[in-house]
């Protein structure tokens, strides 16, 4: 019992230790409210009274591009930007912090954002440059200097210098320039509590290294993560794939009911460009309290950002590859027999919906280079090769015999001939003396079917001059030649003779009939055109993207897999078409392309075409395979390649990177002719076209 009784005890006084420690802790909690409330009222009251509240907005990611299989083309990487921010920043210091970034730029060749349209010429005189009357209109405007429309741009800099409070004297012409582009381009985006400004995107690690260590002497100036695009095989597909850059005052004043802001950056080209909408994201708001002693008191994310969507792509990396390796492999040994030829083509279309698998321009880029080395973009903006022309897209090309299949088509349907119906070439088709056309070949008696094999001009001059201009080029329309593809990206609409041309006469419908004249077409009509003849004459809606999904991956935004838009209907039989394919089957079995493609294990059908121009002939090619049931078209233009085994080559190498892949050829194809010999017949089947 007494043990009981000292347990009783101890539990007893350890109750009401801990009850004297709770009431001590509520009478201080209680005193220290009271002082809040009651004794500090009034100086608490006054700090959030004259606390302000403002609203920034937070960027969101962009959206990735991938391949039609989900392979990543174009992601997000960790970039770092650097901004000013005018909470931090005081007005009176501003042009020394900036004349103290720009002069560690120049000495790490970093670049700033740098949108002043004015340079200092070879006499060291202030001039505005070229194209930009909109924007120096602005800097004359009321809403900036407020001067006359005749000022000059030594006028407009010292204004610029008055406003901003330089003295020009204290600085050299190009120190004085820069400090005035930034404040210029401070004051146009808007630069204010909320919105800080964004001097320098995608700087080097090292910088944003010396910027932090010397952040004593850049007060208000930060180094933020941020997203930058990254290409993770740079030259596999540039010219689609496009680039980003800072959004101009135009594009910004389209934009900005959209939420644009000046210093936010937007596709330029390629899939960049023409899936903006799509990419983007959309950006969220983060609200900042700051006291009047410019003490930061609160942040909060009051709107999430919203990543951008996932764009998938109809190309296939390894179709892609394949083709750009074969086309420069074809042009470097075309040009080592032709010294002009540098360039080159080439594109691949699934039959069964017109979605692109390859699209290749050659000479080509690494964009990633492009976007990020300053001496690289140097370089390809002074080669005269071009490398940023996107040949595929929009390089028109005179085309030859490979017009020819159209021409058949319209001459069928409109009963200027039967299948069986023979023309007698004689070589020289004289029917307008002063345009007298050669055939190189003196082929007798020709049906359509043999003209397609033999590539007749003889054949295809006569029936030209009946079927006359007009028709032709309406069916050359209706085949995709000529006029947009409907592919989503910028292409050119090519040249019809007769519709485009300047001058025209009676003879030069059968030059056109030929695919000479003044006929030239891109190689994605030209792929989108032997896509049409392998479809029975229904031309879809050619395209390159397959599908886009949301951010989270579960929602589809837009489908376009297996569903097959019909942008045109020829209007030609099947029983005609399947004439057109059968003479075109002819050119592979016993014609032009019977060495490249006689032996090769999938049945293919084909035109080819040599295009007299200035220089070297340009050489292509349009095919589609498995002949009986087609599932892939290709084209291949090779400017100024000269023999026909070039641009047949390359179509090869497309064609054993598709049937490969599906399993129906093996790693070595049974068609080996040698070099030698397909050089030696090639010389002689490539003057038939």
């Amino acid at each position: 019992m007494r043990r009981v009784e000292v347990k009783t005890s101890n539990g007893g006084i350890r109750a009401a230790v801990c009850a004297f420690f709770t009431v001590v802790i509520f009478i201080a909690f209680a005193a220290r409210l009271f002082s809040w409330q009651i004794i500090d009222r009034s100086e608490y009251e006054e700090e959030v009274l004259s606390a302000a509240v403002y609203t920034t907005t937070t960027s969101a990611s962009r959206g990735d591009i991938l391949d039609r299989n989900g392979k990543e083309l174009v992601v997000n990487d960790a970039g770092y930007i650097i901004m000013f921010n005018k909470l931090y920043m005081k007005e009176e210091t501003e042009n020394e912090i900036i004349y103290k970034l720009i002069k560690l730029f120049r000495l790490r060749h970093e670049k700033w954002i740098d949108r002043l349209p004015i340079y200092i010429d070879e006499n060291n005189t202030y001039q505005f440059e070229e194209d930009s009357e909109s924007t120096v209109d602005f800097i004359k405007s009321k809403s900036m200097l407020d001067m006359n429309s005749y000022a000059g741009a030594e006028d407009c800099m010292s204004a610029f210098a008055e406003r901003f409070g330089l003295t020009e004297s204290d600085y050299s012409k190009q120190d004085l320039r820069d400090i005035i582009s930034v404040r210029y381009n401070m004051e146009f985006s808007g630069y204010s509590n909320s919105t800080p400004y964004k001097f320098a995107f995608d700087i080097s690690r090292d910088m944003v290294a010396i910027v932090l260590e010397n952040s004593q002497g850049f007060p208000g100036v930060e180094c933020a993560s941020t997203f930058v695009r990254y290409y993770n095989n740079g030259e596999l597909a540039p010219h689609l794939l496009g680039f980003m850059g800072a959004i101009s005052q135009s594009e910004y004043e389209k934009l900005k009911d959209k939420g644009y802001r000046l210093e936010d950056r937007i596709g330029k080209s390629g899939i960049e460009l023409a899936m903006e909408d799509y990419l983007k994201g959309t950006d969220g708001e983060k609200r900042i309290t700051k006291t009047s002693d410019g003490k930061i008191v609160d942040e909060v994310d009051t709107v999430k950002a919203v990543p951008g969507n996932s764009v998938y792509l109809t190309i296939d990396s390894n179709m892609q590859k394949a083709t750009n390796e074969a086309l420069k492999k074809n042009v470097t040994e075309a040009g080592k027999i032709f010294p002009d030829c540098t360039a080159g083509a080439a594109v691949m279309i699934r039959l069964k919906d017109f979605s692109v698998l390859a699209s290749s321009s050659y000479p080509t880029y690494d964009i990633q280079k492009y976007n990020t080395d300053t001496e690289y973009y140097e370089k390809l903006m002074g080669d005269d090769s071009l490398p940023l022309f996107d040949r595929s897209l929009t390089g028109n090309f005179i085309v030859g015999s490979t017009f020819k299949p159209c021409v058949a088509a319209a001459a069928l349907e409109e009963g200027i001939i039967k299948p069986d119906t023979n023309i007698f070439c004689s070589q020289n088709y004289d029917y307008y003396p002063n345009d007298i056309i050669r055939c190189l070949g003196y082929h007798s008696n020709e049906t359509v079917r043999t003209a397609l094999r033999d590539s007749c001009n003889y054949f295809f001059a006569d029936v030209g001059r009946q079927l006359g201009i007009g028709t032709m080029d309406l069916y050359a329309e209706k085949f995709g030649l000529g006029v947009h593809t409907g592919i989503e990206l910028y292409e050119n609409t090519g040249i019809l003779a007769g519709r485009d041309s300047t001058v025209w006469y009676e003879g030069n419908t059968c030059q056109a009939a030929i695919g000479q004249a003044d006929s030239a077409f891109t190689p994605i009509q030209l792929a989108t055109y032997a896509a049409t003849i392998a479809n029975d004459g229904v031309r879809l809606r050619t395209h390159f993207v397959d599908k886009i999904v949301d951010y989270t991956g579960e929602n589809i935004l837009v489908d376009n897999r297996n569903v097959p838009e019909v942008l045109e209907t020829t209007g030609v039989s099947t029983e005609y078409m399947k004439v057109v394919k059968e003479g075109m089957r002819q050119v592979v079995t016993g014609g032009t392309a019977k060495e490249i493609f006689g032996n090769y294990p999938i049945a293919v059908a084909a035109k080819t075409g040599t295009a007299e121009n200035i220089g070297t002939d340009n050489v292509t090619f349009i095919a589609f395979a498995p002949y009986y049931k087609p599932e892939i078209a290709v084209a291949v233009v090779i400017e100024h390649g000269g023999n026909g085994m070039y641009s047949m080559n390359t179509a090869k190498a497309m064609f054993d990177a598709y049937f490969k892949a599906t399993g129906r050829i093996s790693e070595k194809p049974a068609n080996q002719t040698s070099s030698k010999t397909t050089q030696k017949t090639n010389n002689t089947s490539s003057k038939h076209d």
